[in-house]
């Protein structure tokens, strides 16, 4: 009898769950002969899916992590520490990573490897801990950005000379930000620069395009007033918070992904049949 119980237990376990378990218990030669010739194994189908989740997956996230780059290495002259990139680029790593690895850990689930299973828990668990790294660091950096840029903005400021690298740095960032100076537009009365050209500021300090400005400040109506150093704090910070948020994002992901390899790997090592009266 308990024979009995446990055969029909494993024949129960691998029906369709459209079926019921009593018609497929029945011998296969009463099902239809197209659909055992010439079709797939069931798990290519799910092999299938899973690889067109992942490859979406892996590729919004690397366009993420290429946004949060572009956004730093727009104003890395303004960055002392370049360790900021740390937590922004471990965004495509993580996502080239795991979109290998995903279709790796598909490929196990389905089959219910015990080898593939194992390998791909040590490799989630593995990303993690530098997942957890990386937001603790970019949790320290967030607050040192605002005295960072108090003492870099102002000497890439005052190597203003109209033709080298910082010249096309600060001119970027006041016509992208639409702002003037370090702190205010007055800044600029005290650079070499506000002297050498008659006492004006550069034209990246104007409003839009507007051909009639020339950087004198009798002409404030056509300048930007404000400051470079706040606006470009908070575009950092938003930038900073956003990456932060994603990885940790990710984590929790990552956690409730970790928990249900270790489920699938437990059922998996007990194997066996269980009696009907369990």
């Amino acid at each position: 009898m308990n024979c009995a119980r446990y055969a029909l237990l494993h024949v129960c376990d691998h029906v369709s769950a459209s079926h019921s378990c009593s018609k497929q218990s029945e011998p296969p030669y009463n099902q239809n002969r197209d659909q055992l010739i010439g079709s797939p194994p069931p798990y290519q189908h799910g092999l299938r899916n899973c690889y067109i989740e992942n490859s979406h997956f892996a590729s919004k996230f690397n366009i993420l992590g290429s946004y949060v780059i572009k956004s730093y290495s727009n104003f890395d002259n303004f960055l002392q520490d370049k360790y900021t990139f740390i937590s922004a680029g471990i965004i495509i790593p993580v996502g080239v990573v795991m979109f290998i690895i995903g279709t790796v850990g598909c490929y196990a689930t389905l089959r219910e490897s015990k080898v593939g299973l194992s390998f791909f828990l040590l490799v989630i668990l593995a990303i993690f801990a530098a997942e957890v790294a990386a937001l603790v660091y970019g949790i320290i950096y967030q607050r040192r950005i605002k005295g960072d840029l108090e003492r870099s903005m102002s000497d890439v400021f005052l190597k203003y000379d109209g033709q080298n690298s910082d010249t096309h740095a600060v001119d970027y960032l006041q016509s992208q930000l639409q702002c003037c100076g370090v702190q205010t537009y007055l800044n600029w009365t005290t650079n070499p620069w506000y002297s050498s050209i008659n006492n004006a500021v550069p034209v990246s300090c104007c409003k839009g395009n507007n051909t009639e400005c020339t950087g004198k400040l009798d002409q404030l109506d056509l300048l930007n007033t404000r400051g470079c150093e706040g606006m470009l704090e908070q575009l950092l910070q938003d930038v900073m918070s956003y990456a932060l948020l994603v990885i940790l994002g990710f984590a929790i992901f990552k956690i409730f992904g970790t928990l249900s390899v270790c489920v699938i790997t437990c059922k998996v090592r007990r194997g066996g049949y269980q009696s009907l009266d369990a």
